[in-house]
């Protein structure tokens, strides 16, 4: 009993200095860790989050690049932080919502249960992309040739695990097409391997397959949004041009350690939604395709405990054809 009230007493001496240091949140600097290489997409809205974070907080955020596994390597460096305010994931939904439940991925935490949900900062569709000398000049001629040729075509990814990987394994499972997968540790090489002619194709983030396809370095063959892009509006979706219903977008937003304090979460996500109204995040979002996002951590756990319901059997798909 005497050590029962030991640590009630204890508790209650904690509590208030708790409170207050949570209340004194951040008096360090705060790191964001990118789960992709520098010139990605995801990097791209690391650091226009960092820049605005920055200025609502008053203190330091570092950004810190740990590409890998198509960001499963960085997402689990956050997963296994300490829970104090000092680490947060600029994440997306390839590790997040859909590798976690892939046989062939080794992922060692569970999205929901190690990692708390702060605030979705954008989202962004998918441009189908291939080299300039492929002779093909529609998605459905792609599909063909792909066919007539299994095997011999391979494409780029941000790295096996991420989002521009599995888009591809859906199309080539519900195509039945046979294609080689280049990972890289983000998009913005896989999409320069396919301008440099050294892969063939890819299913590039909208921020990085769109300036090419504008500048004519390589031909765009779809976007794999439900309805045609507003920055390509010549473009067919997937779905118009060979298969009905597929619908890709990925997003980013920012995740924090489970056990991080609530007051904190509530700090950091009240920041977020102010930015995504802010004009100039818009724009500069806007000129990379893609849209700023408002969520709460509740309604940003609901969309990806949706997203795990939809990809999850997807996945089994894939793994069974393979």
């Amino acid at each position: 009993m005497k050590h029962l009230a030991g640590l009630l007493s204890l508790g209650i001496a904690l509590a208030p200095s708790m409170l207050r240091a949570q209340d004194a949140w951040p008096a360090r600097p705060i790191t964001f860790v990118v789960p992709y290489g520098a010139g990605g997409y995801t990097d791209l809205v690391a650091r226009v989050t960092v820049r605005y974070v920055e200025k609502a907080l008053g203190k330091p955020v570092i950004v810190d690049n740990r590409a890998g596994a198509g960001g499963i390597v960085g997402t689990q460096l956050v997963a296994n932080a300490a829970g104090d305010g000092y680490t947060f994931c600029v994440c997306s939904i390839g590790a997040i919502s859909i590798a976690p439940f892939d046989p062939n991925q080794k992922v060692g935490y569970d999205p929901l249960r190690d990692l708390a949900p702060v605030g979705l900062v954008s989202s962004i569709a998918q441009v189908v992309i291939v080299k300039k000398d492929l002779p093909v000049k529609t998605l459905a001629e792609f599909v063909s040739y792909a066919k007539a040729n299994p095997g011999k075509l391979n494409y780029g990814s941000s790295g096996a695990g991420g989002l521009t990987h599995y888009s591809v394994e859906l199309f080539q499972a519900r195509t039945g097409i046979k294609v080689v997968h280049i990972p890289f540790k983000s998009g913005a090489p896989s999409t320069a391997a396919v301008v440099a002619g050294e892969v063939d194709f890819a299913f590039a983030n909208m921020t990085e397959g769109l300036p090419q396809v504008q500048a004519g370095s390589v031909r765009g063959l779809a976007v794999t949004s439900l309805e045609r892009s507003p920055y390509l509006p010549d473009l067919p979706t997937v779905g118009e041009a060979v298969l009905p219903g597929f619908v890709v977008e990925t997003w980013n937003g920012i995740m924090a350690p489970s056990k991080t304090p609530e007051p904190i979460i509530r700090k950091l996500s009240e920041i977020l939604l102010k930015m995504a109204d802010d004009p100039e995040v818009k724009e500069i979002m806007r000129r990379a395709g893609a849209d700023t996002v408002k969520t709460t951590p509740e309604q940003y756990r609901a969309q990806i405990d949706q997203e795990i319901a939809q990809w999850k059997p997807f996945i089994q798909e894939i793994a069974e054809k393979k």
